[in-house]
């Protein structure tokens, strides 16, 4: 088992684990640590605790310090001249020519380099707008293609839902989400009605998504005759959250519901059910 601390570096972003040492850390502290790409600076988002050791990757990093006044206005500065390196970067895009697409600007804590995310539909030869980016900015240069979830993600906005973006507010990591979930929830398949701004399945069709399959399991598929209180029917509708089973009796010829308690009762998913 190892101690741990939770640290963000952007919101809604990753949540990496890190070895408090002997600081005293407390939730929402503002913390430099070590990582892979140098010297940075985040936020505490999860307290103190204690985790296996297949939780967390090996060597486990240590948090350096609690951040002061002065991380903190390098933090606004590297802000700043980011705002800027955007502005310059998005010239050289258009003098290069270039199909790409500038989303975001990014410095280091430590300054040591400048990342630019852009997207494009296929791959790009920026080299030589590498080599005008370094001679301007006279630091290490790297352009990340990103996809569309991430630009998303990255720039925000307002979903169909009305809502703040999930991607933008909360969410640490993409989920996959295929179209079998809209299916599963009885969703309209048109595109237009199950994507979010970013042209991808939403996100929260994976919420409820759980639900829906258990139900799934231990509801009657469409099209089965099954025994019920008031004899043997053929299964034509499912409310899948509220566990009501519509039956077209075959003697009678009526529409009946049914609760997943009532079949239960009278064996309805037996073998012998519909014998």
């Amino acid at each position: 088992m190892h101690q741990v601390v939770g640290v963000r570096f952007k919101k809604a972003g990753k949540i990496y684990y890190f070895s408090p040492g002997e600081v005293k850390l407390d939730l929402g502290e503002a913390v430099i640590v070590e990582t892979s790409r140098g010297i940075e600076f985040g936020s505490i988002v999860i307290a103190e605790k204690e985790v296996a050791d297949n939780d967390v990757v090996l060597p486990l990093k240590q948090v350096l310090r609690i951040a002061t006044a002065k991380d903190k206005l390098t933090v606004t500065e590297n802000e700043e001249s980011a705002l800027r390196a955007f502005e310059v970067c998005s010239e050289k895009i258009v003098e290069h020519q270039l199909d790409m697409k500038l989303v975001d600007v990014e410095y280091t804590f430590d300054r040591n380099k400048v990342l630019f995310y852009f997207t494009a539909d296929g791959r790009i030869d920026f080299r030589e707008l590498v080599k005008d980016l370094a001679a301007v900015f006279r630091t290490r240069i790297e352009l990340r293609q990103i996809g569309v979830r991430d630009e998303a993600k990255m720039l925000g906005g307002i979903g169909p839902c009305g809502r703040v973006l999930c991607c933008s507010s909360f969410l640490g990591d993409f989920e996959p989400v295929s179209i079998k979930m809209a299916k599963d929830q009885n969703l309209s398949l048109n595109p237009a009605k199950i994507s979010g701004l970013c042209g991808r399945l939403m996100c929260c069709l994976k919420y409820e998504n759980d639900t829906y399959e258990e139900a799934k399991r231990e509801l009657p598929d469409v099209g089965k005759e099954i025994r019920t209180p008031d004899g043997v029917g053929k299964v034509i509708g499912l409310n899948l959250l509220e566990k009501i089973v519509q039956v077209d009796m075959l003697e009678g010829e009526q529409v009946l519901e049914f609760t997943l308690d009532e079949l239960n009762g009278t064996r309805a998913f037996s073998a012998e059910s519909a014998e």
